[in-house]
């Protein structure tokens, strides 16, 4: 541990030039004292670490010195997909091995790509979760993480809406969608009872991936218990694919009815916000608006109390004309709420 961090304190230093001890400290996430006495190891192996007293004065490499200790560990190499998200990289686990990575990286490139970079950084930022709302505690992200890099078969306690459940998964990638995590796996009995259905009638082993395949919120496992038993991935199995499907056919069964809406300026500006893609699609199908800047458009909605719902959030800035069940619903919660605010 003391060698990476050497060797990290080094990088800090060509990369970022003049540092005081304070900065450093705070950067390897330790003591000033320690970082005197690292400081003290660097000169004592031979790097030439200047000392500047004074106001502005820290500590900086030798002018013209440089290291090309750089190679990446496969911790450092695997967090670099997460360069952009440094949030989700810690709850992870993969902090301090992005942050290594990265100093790596900086220093193994030429100083004009270099100073781009740390102009990229400093101008640009990924906040994944959505505003308005806490994310997920998930305490076992970390292990669901490891087990789902070693391949290994994790024994979980699951919170449903209809009561807690216990699985056995083979956990096979994790996606971060809002500012929420979600596990996506197979139940190991499901995926050893079509294996041997597969084996039975000799299809192709990609069958046996077939809809046990399940989606999980990682925040609602209260419990997790990593098992020493692998199991071996799906061929074929693509996880942007299989989400950006999974996800396709959630919207489908869940927005299941088409309200015909009049919208204000206002309304379809709020559109998008509230009711993210299917608002957009219903934008893009939007009539030109009349005379008094209203546009009809359809929208996909929910079913029941929840569509009622969600088109109270536009208020007065919008009016359902059909169909008729769902007008007459919304038609009784304004009333409801006139009496109540009366």
């Amino acid at each position: 541990m003391r060698a990476d961090r050497l060797l990290s304190l080094l990088l800090l230093l060509q990369n970022r030039g003049r540092m005081t001890a304070p900065e450093l400290a705070a950067e390897l996430e330790v003591s000033v004292r320690t970082v005197y006495r690292d400081i003290d190891a660097l000169g004592a192996s031979g790097v030439p670490v200047r000392a500047d007293r004074g106001p502005t004065g820290g500590f900086r490499l030798m002018d013209g010195y440089r290291t090309r200790l750089t190679g990446l560990t496969d911790a450092q190499a695997g967090s670099l997909f997460l360069a952009g998200a440094p949030g989700p990289a810690q709850e992870l686990g993969f902090g301090a091995d992005l942050a290594a990575a990265q100093l790596k990286l900086q220093a193994a490139l030429p100083a004009e790509l270099a100073g781009r970079a740390r102009r990229i950084q400093q101008r640009f930022h990924l906040d994944a979760p959505a505003w308005f709302r806490e994310a997920d505690p998930v305490p076992h992200l970390a292990r669901i993480a490891q087990a789902v890099w070693d391949q290994r078969i994790l024994r979980v306690h699951y919170s449903r809406w209809n009561g807690p459940v216990q699985r056995e998964l083979w956990p096979l990638g994790l996606v971060l969608k809002g500012g929420i995590w979600y596990l996506v796996a197979r139940a190991a009995e499901e995926a050893a009872a079509q294996a041997a259905a597969v084996d039975a009638v000799r299809r192709p082993a990609e069958a046996a991936a077939g809809d046990t395949v399940r989606t999980y919120r990682v925040g609602r496992f209260t419990g997790v218990d990593g098992l020493t038993e692998r199991f071996e991935r799906p061929d074929g199995f693509e996880l942007a694919a299989y989400w950006q499907e999974s996800a396709g056919r959630l919207e489908a069964a869940v927005r299941r009815r088409t309200a015909t809406v009049r919208l204000s300026p206002r309304a379809r500006r709020l559109l998008p916000m509230y009711f993210g893609a299917a608002g957009v699609r219903a934008l893009a199908d939007a009539g030109p608006p009349g005379p008094d800047g209203w546009a009809h458009t359809e929208l996909a909605v929910e079913s029941g109390s929840v569509a009622v719902g969600d088109l109270l959030r536009l208020g007065a800035e919008a009016e359902v004309l059909g169909p008729p069940d769902l007008r007459r619903d919304l038609a009784e919660a304004v009333a409801e709420l006139a009496r109540r605010y009366r």
